[in-house]
């Protein structure tokens, strides 16, 4: 087979694999749901690709999914690069979330962060800010859940090690939350 067909075939048993996680899912959705419909806001962090998926994860609260309809409260942490760099100079790469949750957090707002290895010290340090602080928080995680796994109050860990497997599992997974939370909080539209 070549690489072209192996990664398609690598890609749909990963999706499928989301399947298991349909009690997570539910979990996920409820936090957010319940999250937004008292007035708070949800805050998305990551690194790399998943600095880009928390801003897509963020962008289609903010904006839309999918249908026209009200914007939901979603902030994502990662698109400042002034704030990134002055924390990361001035304090340490490991704060730059962590002081975010801190000073925009708000006692029933939600944060999710996303890492594909499970082992970001900068949203790990995010998520205890947030629990000091009153959050609830979601992980989406990947491989087994790094030191990461246990932290979150709901976690959608993809067991596989593929990174870009991983993230491709992660859009579904923020499409569906996505949907989800619009359908209940908007109804059919």
């Amino acid at each position: 087979m070549s690489r072209f067909s192996n990664t398609i075939d690598a890609s749909v048993s990963t999706i499928e694999s989301l399947r298991e996680l349909e009690t997570q899912f539910d979990s996920a959705s409820v936090l957010l749901i319940e999250t937004l419909q008292a007035g708070g806001k949800v805050m998305a962090c990551g690194n790399g690709g998943s600095a880009a998926d928390s801003a897509h994860f963020m962008t289609e609260l903010l904006c839309r999914l999918d249908v026209e309809r009200p914007p939901l409260a979603g902030i994502a942490l990662t698109n400042d690069g002034s704030f990134l760099t002055a924390v990361g100079n001035d304090y340490s790469f490991d704060e730059i979330f962590a002081r975010q949750v801190s000073g925009l957090g708000r006692h029933g707002d939600a944060l999710v962060g996303l890492s594909t290895s499970g082992n970001s010290t900068n949203v790990l340090r995010a998520f205890e800010v947030a629990k000091q602080g009153g959050l609830k928080t979601l992980a989406l995680l990947g491989r087994d859940g790094g030191s990461l796994a246990g932290v979150a109050d709901v976690e959608l860990i993809v067991p596989v090690e593929s990174t870009a497997r991983i993230q491709e599992a992660h859009q579904v997974l923020i499409h569906l939350i996505c949907a989800e939370v619009q359908g209940v909080i908007f109804g059919p539209l």
